[in-house]
């Protein structure tokens, strides 16, 4: 395992980060994770080379932290780099900063997070945080010695990410989602680029966009397969962020443990300079045929819920993209009928809580409607005319 430096921190950290959002879970209940399953993951991750792990207040509704901190028994704490995340969400009062870091903290059962950072930040979280004195803040759990690197997620365009970084002379890293489809899109390969120019460690969050990139329809996979058979997806996709140095670790969210067997054995090989010229070409090639194929940028990541109205907008997205790519609708129509009927797109009464959490600012309602008409009982015929902006 060749470690790279997180920043100007001193840290040195594994190229494969274990993010902790997609666990194995018990009756289909994200909040329910299969606790022996993702411990044996975690502690086979960290047995392998990888010393970074990440998880967050609201993953797997509140209780990854915990899970985490099970994990971490034993020794397993001293061996790697813990990050976790302020629920920024939830900070209506500045007194909230340090409450919500001891709950943190006891949760984890440590004394310090080595790694923390203010949660999907955007443009009006931003403004709340700093109206509520984050930037006098954040420096007292550092010198206290609760916290170690102090950084940011983000999620919103280009413009605000600069501002972020701008505004406060004291991070150590940011979060940025990032793959060979969004190179453009919220932060992109220019904010990846500024943040290190500044100093900046850069943890990739998303590298397979959600899993889309993993599963790839069979026209698109082929051109990956005849440039070279004996490369999986996943490992096109890893490479493509571990070949460029600004890049200090990606993080997988890993729900089997297949996938960490696999991720780890990618993460061994990993380097800058893994891509050839060639390759880069392939890659170029994908992206410009990809986004016909999943016209709902849903990367699953279930900030939208739950929807007040029962609403299971994940997995509608899921069957509408899937139906797209395999150009089939009968199946899609099939499961989306085996869905619990108050789960149903038709449920929706428009109230936008999901349009405000959504980090990839996604038209969800207006997706919904296009949704229930060609899923539902109506069966309309798909028309890529309909879609909404996107």
């Amino acid at each position: 395992m060749q470690y790279r430096n997180f920043g100007k921190t001193g840290l040195k950290v594994s190229p494969l980060g274990f993010g902790c959002m997609r666990l194995p879970i018990l009756d289909n209940d994200s909040s329910k994770i299969d606790e022996p399953e993702a411990i044996r993951m975690i502690r086979y991750a960290i047995d392998n080379g990888i010393n970074y792990i990440d998880t967050a207040y609201p993953y797997h509704g509140g209780n990854s932290e915990l899970l985490v901190a099970k994990a971490l028994k034993d020794g397993y704490r001293e061996k790697v780099v813990l990050a976790t995340k302020l629920p920024c969400y939830k900070v209506e009062k500045t007194e909230d900063f340090d409450a919500l870091l001891n709950e943190q903290l006891a949760k984890l059962e440590t004394d310090h997070i080595d790694v923390y950072m203010l949660h999907a930040l955007n443009k009006t979280r931003w403004a709340k945080m700093k109206a509520l004195g984050v930037l006098d803040w954040l420096a007292k759990p550092k010198a206290d010695g609760r916290v170690g690197a102090i950084g940011f997620s983000f999620h919103d365009e280009y413009p605000i990410f600069q501002q972020i970084i701008d505004d406060y002379d004291g991070w150590d890293f940011c979060q940025i989602q990032y793959n060979y489809m969004d190179i453009t899109e919220q932060a992109g390969t220019r904010g990846l680029k500024y943040a290190a120019d500044k100093g900046l460690a850069v943890v990739v969050m998303e590298p397979l966009l959600g899993g889309k990139l993993a599963n790839l329809p069979d026209s698109l996979a082929a051109a990956f397969k005849a440039a070279n058979a004996e490369r999986s997806l996943v490992e096109w996709a890893f490479n493509w962020l571990w070949d460029q140095p600004d890049v200090s670790l990606l993080l997988s969210g890993m729900s089997t443990m297949e996938q960490v067997v696999e991720d780890v054995e990618l993460s061994a090989r990993a380097a800058v300079g893994c891509m050839t010229a060639e390759d880069q070409a392939v890659i170029d090639q994908v992206r410009g045929a990809y986004n016909q194929f999943t016209p709902i940028h849903c990367t699953r990541c279930e900030y939208c819920l739950p929807c007040p109205s029962g609403v299971n907008i994940p997995r509608i997205f899921e069957l509408y993209n899937r139906s797209v790519m395999i150009g089939e609708w009968g199946q899609g129509r099939f499961r989306y009928s085996l869905m619990p009927a108050g789960e149903h797109a038709d449920q929706c009464v428009e109230c936008g809580t999901c349009e405000d959490a959504c980090p990839q600012h996604l038209d969800i309602i207006a997706w919904l409607k296009v949704c229930e008409d060609v899923l539902g009982p109506n069966k309309a015929e798909y028309d890529i005319q309909r879609h909404p902006a996107h």
